[in-house]
């Protein structure tokens, strides 16, 4: 068995991959993209991407590749986030003038930076243990408590602005036949663009008494003005309730699309 996910070595992707997967090939890929070309491709049979953050919700360039490509969410993992600065041995904070990280990692740790690091600037890298390898006299990264490198010393204290934050990872595989049960459905949809409409997609769920755990937007590309609807609900597919909520959203919406159905 293989499973792809955002590398490299030491990513919280990969500690995702090996906690859902346990026992399996990993593959690490350079980019979310790549992770889900693996899939599609059928080079992976699972891929793991984070898909919302306690501190800075939904991670938009996984949520866009999970709603356009045809994979399936099949289980989901909450996985803590302990965020430690990382130095070369002998650097001091006074020194530092840039800290790199993926974004994600960085947009986590802001009040830390602003009030230790005011004087850094920051710089975006494709993962977190990415950072590692633009370390210097006058550089920081920022990786996980995990993360063991040669010459590296970690911050003793977790910097996130959350000490109990979280990252929430989905399984996914190629599109195929639903799962017979569930707890949680997840779905993208865009509405029509007229007044009201999200109002009369909500209406839907409220109906079959169906409660929302999430709801966020994305921007639709090539559509200006224009939002696709990411909803989680709690709901059981064996359930005929939740299937007639279903269908009918996916035939009141203008696109719709399952994502994923678990727990």
């Amino acid at each position: 068995m293989k499973v792809s996910c955002l590398g490299p070595e030491g990513s919280f992707s990969g500690r995702a991959a090996e906690e859902l997967c346990a026992g399996a090939e990993v593959l690490l890929a350079p980019t979310f993209a790549e992770a889900v070309r693996l899939l599609t491709a059928g080079e992976a049979d699972y891929c793991v991407l984070p898909v919302e953050n306690a501190l800075n919700g939904g991670v938009g360039g996984a949520l866009d590749l999970i709603s356009s490509e045809k994979v399936f969410g099949v289980r989901e993992l909450p996985l803590p986030v302990d965020h430690r600065l990382a130095t070369l041995e002998g650097v001091r904070e006074e020194d530092i003038r840039f800290v790199y990280s993926h974004e994600q990692a960085i947009a986590q740790c802001k009040e830390y930076l602003r009030t230790r690091l005011p004087q850094a600037q920051w710089k975006f890298t494709p993962s977190t243990v990415e950072s590692l390898s633009r370390l210097d006299r006058r550089s920081a990264g920022i990786v996980g408590a995990h993360v063991r490198r040669e010459g590296v010393v970690l911050s003793k204290e977790n910097i996130a602005d959350d000490k109990g934050n979280f990252t929430r990872f989905l399984l996914l595989e190629r599109e195929g036949k639903l799962p017979e049960r569930s707890a949680m459905v997840f779905l993208a949809a865009v509405c029509a663009h007229r007044p009201g409409s999200l109002l009369g997609l909500l209406k839907i769920f409220q109906r079959y008494s169906l409660n929302l755990t999430r709801i966020e937007s994305r921007p639709v590309k090539g559509a200006f003005g224009q939002y696709r609807f990411f909803i989680e609900f709690a709901g059981n597919l064996a359930e005929e309730r939740v299937r007639d909520a279903i269908r009918e959203a996916e035939t009141y919406c203008h696109q719709f699309k399952l994502l994923g159905a678990y727990g």
